[in-house]
């Protein structure tokens, strides 16, 4: 942890990063471990944008059934780190951290309902935010396979103030990016706008710097 909060200082002050990147677990040990309490204090002061990037989960190469894991379990993972910074209580105790989970946020626009459903069934009479007013302050991108399916239906759960471009490089190499853009720009666009425009501007609102800069 002493090492986190030292790159992180180090990110923002010294480089200028407008934000840090994070994993799903380390280890095995999800977002909402209470040993990882120091850096969401410490993101939550200085009100720093954390995108969340997902990785295999523990005991992966048993349930993967040798299919490559960023296929299926990247974005089941997704949803298992929100789920558990949702059910400990991190998102409303650290309400100021600028979250953005990539790839239109896994199976979570199919899961949401069910997590309330569990939430309230775990706890009886639980009390606080429900998780679809803890996921509508969370941002999201769309990278990966955003159309024909994957955005109408997050945009049926959470909508689209929220969302951004992500093109998932370097990961994704250039020729899948470029099918990506065009899927993208090939698909039915918001009433009066563009997904282009849609997620420059949501994009803006998350980076104000980036509003001003030159060939914003």
């Amino acid at each position: 942890m002493d090492g986190a909060l030292a790159e992180l200082a180090y990110a923002v002050d010294e480089l200028g990063c407008d934000g840090v990147t994070i994993e799903t677990n380390a280890g095995g040990r999800y977002l909402g471990d209470p040993a990882f309490a120091p850096l969401w204090t410490e993101l939550y002061r200085r009100r720093t944008p954390v995108f969340v990037h997902p990785t295999s989960p523990p005991h992966a190469a048993e349930i993967a059934l040798g299919r490559p894991r960023p296929m299926l379990e990247f974005l089941f993972d997704t949803g298992r780190a929100v789920s558990d910074l949702a059910f400990t209580g991190v998102f409303p105790r650290y309400p100021d951290i600028p979250w953005v989970f990539t790839h239109g946020g896994g199976v979570l626009p199919l899961l949401a309902e069910r997590l309330e459903l569990f939430r309230t069934g775990l706890a009886g009479d639980p009390g606080g935010p429900t998780i679809q007013e803890q996921l509508g302050t969370l941002w999201f991108d769309l990278a990966g396979t955003p159309f024909p399916h994957q955005v109408p239906a997050f945009e049926r759960a959470f909508g689209t103030d929220r969302l951004l471009y992500g093109s998932d490089f370097c990961w994704t190499p250039p020729r899948a990016v470029d099918a990506q853009l065009a899927a993208i720009d090939a698909a039915p666009q918001p009433e009066g706008t563009t997904w282009r425009e849609l997620t420059t501007r949501n994009c803006a609102r998350l980076f104000p710097r980036l509003d001003s800069a030159p060939g914003a």
